[in-house]
């Protein structure tokens, strides 16, 4: 395995400090972790952002005042909602990619145990993944960190493929892990109703599609 083909894109792409004031004492942060904890249980029991701050402020124990001296308006305490999910998503994608690169002896062990991984990750963070898309759509503050996440999504993810690229068939192993990636990550979305639509195409068996699809890159892999 070439271990050091994989070299991983770590920058994040968003922080709650991009969007907030910084808290200067360790009580100041307790209470910012509230709001955003707040935010973030309002946000997915509604699924959506129609909530106030006067709720925020009494779920999170927190007062009005202290919700605007960290953050500017209702707007920006959604996008450090937003960031704060999308630092734990790039956490739990270099957690996978970590434990199949110390595991994942060859192509056959990578595959199947990338695309359930993956999977996995994506079927956790998808309620927030759906409202970010939602935002994304119409707020440049959260569509630009949200291509730079996708796309270091996409290098580490390919990079961790091409590791295995000595097994690989044909000769432009690059494309291969490329179109792997894009692949697995559309037919996921998809499922998970991570879209335009807010739909699944259809009600399919997700320990079946996780499988077969695996089957599937792992056969394209080794295709001349």
């Amino acid at each position: 395995m070439a271990s050091g083909l994989r070299k991983k894109n770590t920058a994040p792409a968003f922080a709650v400090e991009d969007v907030s004031r910084k808290p200067q004492q360790g009580r100041s942060k307790a209470s910012l972790e509230r709001m955003l904890a707040a935010g973030r249980e309002l946000m997915l029991e509604r699924g959506s952002e129609e909530f106030t701050l006067q709720e925020v402020s009494e779920r999170g124990q927190v007062s009005i005042g202290s919700i605007y001296l960290r953050f500017e308006s209702k707007d920006n305490l959604v996008r450090g909602v937003i960031a704060q999910a999308l630092e734990v998503l790039a956490a739990d994608e270099d957690e996978l990619l970590g434990r199949l690169e110390r595991d994942c002896r060859d192509l056959a062990s990578f595959v199947p145990a990338y695309v359930e991984g993956y999977a996995e990750v994506l079927r956790r963070h998808a309620p927030l993944l759906r409202l970010t898309m939602e935002r994304a759509a119409f707020d440049p503050l959260v569509s630009a960190p949200g291509k730079e996440s996708a796309l270091r999504a996409e290098t580490n993810a390919t990079n961790a493929m091409l590791a295995h690229s000595g097994e690989f068939g044909g000769s432009d192993h690059k494309v291969k892990a490329q179109s792997s990636y894009h692949i697995v990550f559309a037919t996921l979305a998809r499922q998970l109703s991570l879209g335009s639509s807010g739909e699944a195409v259809h009600d399919y068996d997700w320990n079946l599609l996780k499988r077969e699809m695996a089957r599937m890159v792992l056969a394209y892999f080794r295709a001349d």
